[in-house]
């Protein structure tokens, strides 16, 4: 079996190319940039912004696994109308697994909306395909709000709650789906823990032995009180094993 991982430059798209390395599949990578390393795979170039290589990246393969995105830049082009464009060039694929984020259908995100948007135009194809959501990832919450302290504080909205997950995890449980064929929408993959960033920048405090505090600010809008309630967690479905915690002490390891 012949799978394309898009996105392959990316954190999850590294991710699946790690783990796909050492399995019997014949692995395709494309994306705008070639990867550093391709181990025993093929690259092809292609770009969700103008549609080229399109065409290229999905011939004489059997499963997508989809992780390319673009939360900031052009992402109504890569996350719609672009994808629109990638679903029409797969009428041969066994099935396109597309990984998508636990919470999008209740947080006025507009990037949000844009991967429903995008999950609504996979679901009306005539594409076999898997929808899975998962919560946000470690790397993503530390670098969006604990990467820099300010004058020795960490200021965060403290009381949004993450049940964030190790790309590394979700990387194995979409890998994990492509001998099981299409099942349309699946259940969510979330993290072991839910947490408060206030909570999640005191474990980085402590860990990390730094002389910073935690500033909590409340934010106001739709957006602070659907991240306040936890829209964007899974409770009934902590499938990851690895925690925030365990995720800092093993950067602090390996740097």
């Amino acid at each position: 079996m012949r799978i394309l991982v898009t996105g392959s430059t990316g954190k999850l798209g590294s991710a699946l190319l790690n783990q796909l390395e050492s399995s019997d599949y014949q692995i395709k990578l494309t994306s705008r940039r070639k990867p550093e390393r391709i181990g025993n795979g093929e690259w092809v170039y292609s770009d969700l912004l103008s549609g080229e290589g399109l065409e290229e990246a999905v011939k004489d393969v059997d499963v997508i696994i989809h992780a390319a995105t673009s939360p900031v830049k052009h992402s109504k082009i890569v996350e719609v109308s672009g994808f629109k464009e990638f679903l029409g060039k797969m009428q041969h694929i066994k099935n396109m697994i597309y990984p998508s984020i636990v919470g999008i259908d209740e947080i006025p995100f507009t990037y949000y909306k844009q991967k429903l948007e995008a999950e609504e135009l996979l679901r009306n194809s005539a594409i076999p395909h898997t929808i899975v959501r998962s919560t946000q990832f470690h790397h993503f919450v530390e670098n969006i709000f604990l990467s820099k302290p300010f004058f020795n504080r960490y200021i965060v909205p403290g009381n949004f709650k993450f049940q964030s997950v190790d790309v590394n995890e979700f990387a194995k449980h979409l890998i994990g789906l492509v001998e099981k064929g299409p099942h349309g929408r699946i259940e969510d993959f979330a993290g072991p823990e839910i947490l408060t960033l206030k909570e999640m920048a005191k474990q980085k405090i402590k860990l990390n032995h730094e002389p910073n505090k935690v500033f909590s600010i409340a934010l106001p809008g739709k957006l602070s009180k659907s991240f306040f309630e936890g829209k964007n967690t899974n409770p009934l479905r902590k499938l990851g094993g690895i925690s925030f915690e365990e995720y800092l002490r093993d950067k602090v390891i390996n740097t």
